[in-house]
């Protein structure tokens, strides 16, 4: 598969190829998670339907590079099956103390996802 020159997530298209290390095709991109103010891109939400199907989450420390036509992951085959699938926010409220207030970055970008794909953001 040519996947063209590379590109910038600034770019990156849904329906794009997402390809697993090892040069499977496992999916295609359902969106890019980014905050574009900030220039941080943080990573995708991939449609796995190639493979066991559903949306999953892949960070952008999971993704090796990014073409014209077709993301590449850092994960073989087998290990992207895993990727977790993107976390609802939680429905209550908990009162949490000075200890607790350091943010959980994955669990947030997860939560990000979900709303996403819920409609909500």
């Amino acid at each position: 598969m040519d996947l063209g020159n590379p590109a910038s997530y600034l770019v990156l298209a849904e329906g794009t190829p997402v390809l697993s290390s090892d040069g499977e095709e496992i999916g295609t991109v359902e969106h890019v998670l980014a905050a574009t103010d900030a220039d941080v891109f943080d990573g995708l939400i991939v449609d796995l339907r190639a493979g066991p199907g559903g949306h999953r989450f892949a960070d952008a420390e999971q993704v090796e590079s990014i073409y014209e036509r077709g993301v590449v992951l850092r994960l073989d085959a087998q290990a992207a099956d895993r990727l977790p699938e993107p976390a609802e926010n939680p429905a209550t409220v908990e009162w949490t103390g000075p200890e607790e207030t350091v943010p959980d970055e994955m669990g947030d970008k997860l939560r990000r996802a979900w709303d996403y794909l819920s409609g909500k953001y």
